[in-house]
């Protein structure tokens, strides 16, 4: 019989000299002195969740554990680095042997040691996203497609298919019929683009991010001893963000943990947001059912917000039904102002209103980089950007770029500046090269042709059916070529020029819905972006006004090249909220919230519980964004140029706690229009 011989740490107390009682408070405490075993920390917003898991590396460290038997698994290489510095700072012990990182680093690094039992050898390639597209292009190119009576899927919206397949393990015929119902005809042909990718990927040595995860998935499943040896060296892992792991990332760690694993999974169900992109918020939910004797530990004291907003934010969570019970308490004490609810006339108000406070906040000694205005999709920053703009207020945008500088914004400008212009040779060529079957090249001889044919100098409006016939239009385009003309005929009717709203509406319809689907993957947004571009262009009655102020809005500062003189650093921050989950501002804008717009009006229609609870959760990862001052503002109107004016409804979101938890402001004008920049607005508080 073997005997049983224990090895005993050096010293007597932590080699760190950490006081661990004196830095934590005592949810944190209780989590990070927490006994070996399996444990679910649910750690609320501005509660301190890096603070913990740093603090739990440096216990192990404390406590005797050897860094190579440390895993700790998060969702960005920037928190993996900066929990590891934070470590290294805290504690004397070499944690250079510790294994951090994202899901798909950890992956290809085991992987990097196993290449042969899957085929591959060590110096396979991983694939950045153009490489992917690529790839995916020539087997398509490669395969008999009949792509020209109709839009095949291109390649970014098939390597998005195929992601969301592989991640979340729904059938892929599945994903289609459900999202992206309008290719369903093509089930077979994109099945078999599927499997050729994933031969291709073998053949060229090469792995796709996707793979990262899901050959180190194969690999444990097929090779039980090559799991033992990761099951014996990580004997204590730690997960960041468990809200947002997926199918295959749940696998891994349970996997990992089958042998006897100690486990520490952190996370708050209550911000899970990402389940378009696979992340599942049953596998939060169910951890404590699927890992027995699991404790659960929660950190509800908050050091972001102040209580008056934590309430609010308390208050509308607990209308969902799926969630663990949990209640921020603040760390700070009464701000002495409610979070303010502002219902304004029009979105063109809401922009004036936000920029208008903006500016008192700042002469009020708020930086401007502490200011931030969220909204739940791009195209509703529309109004904010043009009225900040107007009053040259610096601002920056991380949910993507300006709105006039967005691919499709200025392909569908492009239609309006050749209509208008007809020498615009960049405007002409950007349009050739949206129709199936010409390149470069060809766009190259249709404008040769086009100069030939002595339209381009001419100052009457043609009848673009005839004109354009043109040579060298290739058998594959031909079709959209002809449509072509049939959308610039309606967008000069009688040899005039149409309304910009009218012209934009007739893009839209007339092809540019059909290259959008096949185009992106996110066809819903990039379709909002131009029909509120069309709302838009309904305040304009001459196209080249509003052709002219779309050129100005376009650039970076509203100069010319978007350059000034001095660089300005202070700006504020418009976000979408799934960009700006994890960061925090003195004051934040949460715009646009009615029915429709917030929440999305898809999901309203669906009357889907779960995807409304999720909205719900992105609602209260905005709210817990803001530190100091909150403003929910909503249109009561909606301007559709081409359908009349929409009365909006109050978000059902402002329905879940008591009114007397906010304070309305009542918003009207003090004289005139304030659109150009003039006029002014009084501000009654409370309503």
């Amino acid at each position: 019989m073997a005997r049983d011989y224990t090895l005993q740490r050096r010293g007597g107390g932590p080699e760190s000299g950490i006081d661990y009682r004196a830095e934590l408070n005592d949810e944190q405490f209780a989590a990070v002195t927490s006994p070996p075993g399996r444990a679910l920390v649910i750690a609320g917003a501005g509660s301190g969740k890096t603070r913990t898991l740093t603090y739990r590396v440096a216990f192990l460290l404390d406590q005797g554990i050897d860094a190579r038997h440390i895993l700790l698994l998060t969702f960005t290489n920037k928190a993996a680095r900066e929990m590891t510095e934070r470590v290294r700072a805290l504690v004397p012990h070499d944690v250079s042997p510790l294994w951090s990182g994202t899901f798909h680093s950890i992956g290809n690094r085991i992987l990097r040691r196993h290449p042969e039992e899957l085929g591959f050898t060590k110096s396979f390639t991983i694939l950045d996203s153009d490489d992917q597209k690529s790839i995916v292009a020539n087997v398509v190119a490669g395969m008999d497609i009949d792509t020209k009576s109709r839009r095949f899927p291109k390649a970014d919206v098939l390597a998005s298919m195929f992601s969301l397949e592989r991640n979340t393990g729904e059938e892929l015929r599945d994903i289609i019929a459900v999202k992206y119902p309008y290719f369903d005809d093509w089930q077979a042909e994109i099945h078999a683009v599927r499997n050729a990718y994933a031969k291709r990927k073998l053949e060229t040595n090469s792995m796709d991010f996707d793979d990262l995860l899901l050959k180190t998935l194969e690999l444990f499943r097929a090779h039980p001893e090559i799991l033992a040896l990761y099951q014996k060296r990580f004997r204590h892992i730690l997960v960041d963000e468990y809200q947002d792991t997926n199918a295959v990332q749940s696998e891994l760690i349970d996997l990992l943990a089958a042998s006897g694993s100690s486990v520490m999974a952190v996370g708050d169900d209550a911000q899970s947001i990402y389940s378009w992109r696979g992340a599942d918020m049953g596998n939060i939910l169910s951890f404590p059912q699927r890992h027995d004797a699991c404790r659960v530990y929660k950190i509800e004291t908050n050091y972001r917000s102040v209580p008056e907003i934590l309430e609010l934010s308390n208050a509308a969570i607990r209308a969902n039904r799926s969630r663990f019970d949990k209640d921020l308490r603040s760390a700070r004490d009464l701000f002495g102002t409610k979070p303010a609810l502002v219902p304004l006339e029009d979105p063109r108000t809401q922009a004036q209103f936000v920029a208008q406070r903006i500016l008192e906040l700042r002469d009020e000694g708020v930086p401007l980089e502490e200011i931030a205005v969220l909204y739940r999709a791009h195209f509703q920053s529309l109004e904010i950007q043009m009225e900040l703009t107007t009053r040259d207020v610096p601002f920056t945008i991380t949910s993507g770029l300006r709105f006039f500088e967005q691919a499709h914004v200025k392909d569908v400008a492009a239609f309006l500046r050749f209509v208008t212009n007809r020498r615009d040779e960049t405007s002409f060529k950007r349009i050739a090269l949206l129709l199936p079957g010409i390149g470069v090249k060809g766009a190259d001889k249709l404008w040769t042709e086009w100069l030939k044919s002595g339209w381009a100098m001419r100052e009457e409006i043609p009848e673009w059916t005839e004109v354009l016939k043109l040579k060298g239009v290739p058998a594959k385009a031909m079709k959209h070529w002809s449509q072509l003309g049939h959308i610039l005929e309606e967008m000069t009717p009688g040899g005039a020029f149409a309304k910009p709203a009218e012209m934009v509406y007739s893009v839209l319809e007339g092809m540019y819905d059909d290259h959008l689907r096949a185009s992106y993957d996110n066809y819903e947004n990039r379709r909002s972006d131009i029909e509120q571009l069309m709302t838009y262009g309904g305040n304009f009655e001459d196209v080249l006004d509003f052709l002219s102020q779309l050129s100005l809005l376009g650039s970076a500062d509203g100069e010319p090249g978007g350059k000034k003189e001095e660089v300005e650093t202070e700006k504020i921050t418009l976000s979408s909220i799934h960009q700006a989950k994890g960061l925090e501002w003195k004051v934040v804008f949460l715009i646009w919230l009615a029915d429709g717009a917030f929440p999305n009006g898809r999901i309203i229609e669906a009357d889907d519980e779960a995807m409304m609870e999720e909205e719900r959760r992105l609602f209260y990862v905005a709210l817990t964004r803001a530190k100091d001052e909150l403003y929910m503002s909503y249109p009561m109107l909606n301007p559709k140029s081409y359908s009349g004016d929409l009365i909006q409804r109050p978000s059902r979101f402002l329905e879940d706690f008591p009114r007397e938890m906010v304070e309305e402001w009542k918003v009207t004008p003090r004289w005139g229009d304030s659109w150009d920049g003039g006029g002014g607005w009084e501000v009654d508080e409370p309503f």
